[in-house]
């Protein structure tokens, strides 16, 4: 166990954390956060530093697994389930009081939803989009198809599980 100066370790590798922490988020105010939470585990387990040598490689290591997690927690927070709720939350429709940013994040999303259903098979797509799209219900899509309620809900069910997991292909780490 060695005695370290944390003043001068956050001077010395602060940039260098900085750096490492960047290259994985390509965020600056991210690789910030990264930085600070690195320096927060490495105060709690600079007990168990055993070589002032190997800090830098130490803290390095430390910095690039956080930026990792931090990334991860940033995709799960982006994540939009292709659930029933969220997709005739949308309705295709921007709300007024949404901000610029929030506008365009919700019109990047109605595109990849648009582009992903439009590969679906034409049997899930089209029973899809009059359901989320225009608003029916499943016994009104099953009489304009001239098909049974069940057949209607199952393939809404296999449509949304698609969907679902065209998306988690995209986002998963």
């Amino acid at each position: 166990m060695v005695r370290c100066d944390f003043e001068q370790l956050h001077s010395m590798y602060s940039k260098r954390l900085f750096y490492i922490a960047f290259s994985v988020t390509k965020d600056r105010f991210l690789a910030e956060d990264v930085v600070q939470e690195t320096f927060l585990k490495a105060f709690k387990k600079m007990d168990t530093v055993d070589n002032v040598e190997k800090v830098g490689a130490w803290l390095s290591s430390i910095a690039a697994r956080t930026a990792i997690d931090f990334i991860r927690t940033e995709r799960r927070k982006r994540w939009v389930p292709a659930d029933q709720t969220v997709m005739e939350k949308l309705n295709w429709e921007v709300p007024s009081e949404m901000d610029t940013e929030e506008e365009v994040e919700a019109r990047m999303l109605e595109a990849d939803l648009n582009k992903r259903i439009n590969y679906l098979a034409a049997e899930y797509r089209d029973i899809l989009l009059l359901k989320v799209k225009f608003g029916l219900k499943e016994q009104e899509i099953a009489g304009l198809l001239q098909l049974k309620t069940a057949t209607v809900k199952t393939r809404l069910y296999r449509a949304r599980k698609q969907l679902k997991q065209s998306f988690l292909e995209k986002y998963s780490a």
